[in-house]
This record gives C-alpha cells, structure tokens and sequence, in this order.
C-alpha cells in the first residue's frame, strides 16, 4: 500500500524504471473523514487495489479538476459552455438511453427524427418533410459520412478508371477544418488544397474550379471559416462548377461543410443563398454542439435527396429488436444530446434562434469594434458573419506580437488562441474571438478592459518575448 505522500517504484515492460506520484488526497477527504473510506492514496496510472467510498472519489476528482479554464472564459473554442438548467436535467435524464435502440427507446428515436426536417425547413431542402439525414457525434464524423457519399457517387459513375488504379480527388480550400484532411488520409482520396493569397483567407470560385478534373469527387466549401469566421462564397463556387461543367462535361457536386453558419445564416441571412436552393449542393453538415448551443457530442447531415445518398451505403442490423438501417460510423452512444437538440428547437424556435444568434453578431460587433480602437491592432474579419474575428498586431506594433498577447490575457483567466495562417499567408498570425451564447456584451467589454490594461506593459518589453512554438490550440 502506498501512503499519504509516498512514490513508488515501478518497471514498466520496457524494462527502465520509472517514479510514479500518486495522487494527493487532502486528510479532510481521506484520514479524518472515516466515511470517506480512503485510507490509502489511489494511484495515478493502475487501478487502486479496493473501491471506495462514491462521496470521497467525486471530491477527489472535483479537485483535481480546479485545474481546468473556466469554459465561459474560453474564447478558444466553437462548441457550447452554457445550457439552461432544464436543458441540464433533461440531458442527465437521457444520458442512459441509446440511440441506436430505437425499438427498446422508440421516444428518442422519433425526437431525432422530427429534428431532420426541422433542420431540413431551415435549408431549403427540395422536400423538406422527408429530409434524408441522420445526427452524428460532431460535425467531424457527419463529414466523413458526407465525403463517403461523394466518392461512392464518383465510383459508380466512373468504374472502368476506379478498378484501373485511378485515385480520386476532392477539392478544398487549405482553411478547411483537419477532418477533411483525416478523410482524404483514411478512405485513399487525393486532397487538393486552394491556398490562401493575398487578403483572400478562404476558397475562391475560380480557384476551385481550376484545381476540377474528371476525377473529382466533389467540392467542399465552408459556410463560416474556423481560421476567422468569414464564409466562402458557395453559389460563386458552384456557379464556377456550372460553367466548368458546361465546358469539359464534368459534373462536380458540392458539399457545404456548415459545421457553425448552418445555425446562423438561416436566421440572420435568410436571404443569402448558400444551402440547397443551389441545385449543385449535394450535402450539408452542421454541429448541433456549436451554433445549435447544445453541449459537444452532436452534428448533422443532411442530403439533397435519396439519390445523393448512394443505398449501399446504408446498413441494416436486426440484433436489437426489428429492423434498425443505420449509416454512422460510430454505433451506441447516449441520445441526451439529441434530447437537447429538440428542446432547443422547441425552446426558441425561429425567432428565438434569431433573437439569440443576433445578440451574439452584436457582442461580436462591438468587441471587434472595441479592440480596433485600442490601436495597436488590425482587424482581419469583424463578426458579421459568424460571430467570430481574427486580428493581428498593427505594423508599427514591435515591441510584442499576438503569441504575448495570447500569454497576457491567459493571466486573466481568458483563453483567446494565437496561430499562424495556412499557406500561403503562413507569415500572417492573428488571433481569434469566438462569440457564443454565455458570452455577453458585459464580459466582452471586460475583456476589452483588460487587454487595454495590458499593452502599457506590453509596450515596455524590448521585443516579442514569445512565439509559435508557445501558440495555445485552437477548436472547431
């Protein structure tokens, strides 16, 4: 047994030894606290050697987890860090059914299934009542389903030059989320990557349809940049694509990787054509657990028609009771976010969306406003599409660069991430603002505050004191 402040010894497989510290446990949850029932400290990286008491573990964990940033401060990440308590309470109350037993759970099962044309309304598909569409765990797996579709379609109208060797393509701009990239690498596709030039941050029209060949697959485009909330110009690109088609005979789907702006556009731009009024778009994807405010763990697909779903693609299991046709990549997996997804939708409906994703542009707005002011900086997007904004250091700016303003406001408590752009803009690196809900116009002028409070000691340093190699992440 190990005590209270002890480390021990141990030889892993590879045969060096290695000094483990266990975890420390405070004498009030532990020695002092006879109903705790730890009496010894538990381990970092094996099983204790008995159970204990449920109370003195959830404390334990709870104080380990101090550690962590404070989510609503966190300015980093796309996905959603505030939910009613309702909202709460129905999640813990769903976490233990699964989705993917729809005869043992027929009720969550018909709430998901009622939120596909719902979603479907929003995007104007060709018949929206019978949306053919499916939720998935993120945005992430609903574009590897989508990217999947693409290339069966690609496969059985080019089958001779399939089985000859010929690899397929997909087109995208370098700006693209790193799933994109994971499904080019996992299913054998050749990415073919636009960079940025110029003040050109995103896919352009034409330069998508000249990187188009015979065997393209599709076009991906993104409604709402991660790198800095601005969003591609869809129905230039599949304007570009008819014309293409219109000269050599190829025909080039579109995929609409909507993973923040399918939850935007449609209520602050309903008007702006992007999503299947374009006859070219074969797909959409969207991630409930960020612009649907639903906490991670849920995206959405959807496609133009039965059509642009290839049928083999779709399985069907009858080990869970009945016929259950499914085309996911993951399986099991709890139907809470689904649940919430549905109370969102029933919670605000569309104008409650509006009225909540317009105080977002507005917060977003008016800090991209407020940072500009401070004039030692240079906006690159300001909120008005997603509401997200990039900026960087003005030109006279020297003495510090965004990776030490990054590192300054963390010791505030905000996480704002700092990175340099893909090529071709490598040399350019900003920092981004992610506005969510939680996030409200009082914090954002606090955050101005603060980061007006520190560029007198930004000014006195000699020179930029960090650099890329201490840039802080960032999320889709």
């Amino acid at each position: 047994m190990t005590r209270y402040g002890e480390e021990r010894t141990v030889t892993p497989r590879e045969g060096r030894q290695v000094r483990q510290r266990p975890v420390w446990v405070n004498p009030l949850f532990g020695a002092t606290d006879p109903a705790s029932g730890i009496t010894t400290v538990p381990p970092r990286h094996r099983l204790p050697e008995g159970p204990m008491a449920p109370a003195g573990v959830s404390r334990l964990i709870r104080d380990e987890l101090m550690l962590d940033g404070n989510p609503r401060l966190n300015l980093a990440t796309f996905v959603s860090t505030w939910m009613e308590p309702e909202a709460h309470a129905l999640m813990g109350d769903m976490a233990d059914r699964n989705l993917i037993d729809r005869d043992e759970y027929p009720a969550t099962a018909e709430l998901e299934q009622r939120c596909i044309p719902m979603i479907g309304h929003l995007w104007h598909a060709p018949d929206p009542d019978a949306s053919v569409g499916t939720s998935t765990v993120g945005s992430s797996e609903a574009c590897m389903l989508g990217g999947m579709a693409l290339k069966r379609r690609w496969m059985r109208r080019n089958t001779g030059r399939y089985a000859a060797g010929t690899r397929p393509n997909l087109v995208m701009g370098v700006n693209t989320q790193v799933c994109w990239q994971k499904f080019c690498n996992y299913w054998e596709v050749e990415p073919r990557m636009v960079p940025m030039e110029g003040d050109r941050f995103h896919l352009g029209a034409e330069e998508a349809a000249g990187q188009c060949d015979e065997n393209t697959i599709g076009v991906v485009t993104v409604l709402g940049s991660t790198m800095d909330g601005s969003y591609e110009p869809i129905a230039g690109v599949c304007a570009a694509l008819d014309a293409l088609e219109e000269r050599t005979g190829w025909s080039v789907p579109v995929h609409v990787d909507a993973a923040s702006g399918g939850m935007i556009a449609p209520f602050l731009e309903p008007d702006l054509v992007w999503d299947f009024r374009l006859p070219r778009v074969a797909s959409i994807n969207v991630s409930g657990h960020k612009y649907g405010m639903v906490y991670p763990g849920l995206g959405w697909i959807l496609w133009r028609d039965r059509d642009a779903l290839p049928g083999d693609l779709v399985e069907h299991v009858d080990y869970l009771g009945g016929d259950v046709a499914t085309f996911t990549l993951n399986f099991s997996r709890s139907g809470s976010q689904v649940v919430a997804q549905y109370y969102n939708f029933l919670r605000l409906g569309y104008e409650g969306f509006r009225e909540v994703q317009g105080a977002l542009r507005r917060v977003a707005t008016h800090l991209a406003g407020r940072i500009e002011g401070l004039g030692c900086f240079r906006l690159l997007t300001r909120g008005d599409q997603l509401p997200v904004f990039a900026f960087t250091t003005g030109d006279d700016v020297t003495r510090f660069n965004v990776y030490d303003v990054s590192r300054r406001l963390r010791e505030w408590g905000w996480l704002v991430p700092a990175y340099p752009f893909p090529p071709n803009r490598s040399d350019l690196h900003v920092l981004r603002v992610v506005c969510r809900n939680g996030f409200s116009l009082d914090l954002a002028d606090r955050l101005a505050d603060d980061l007006d409070g520190l560029l007198p000691w930004l000014h006195k340093q000699p020179a930029p004191m960090f650099g890329p190699d201490a840039a802080t992440s960032f999320h889709h």
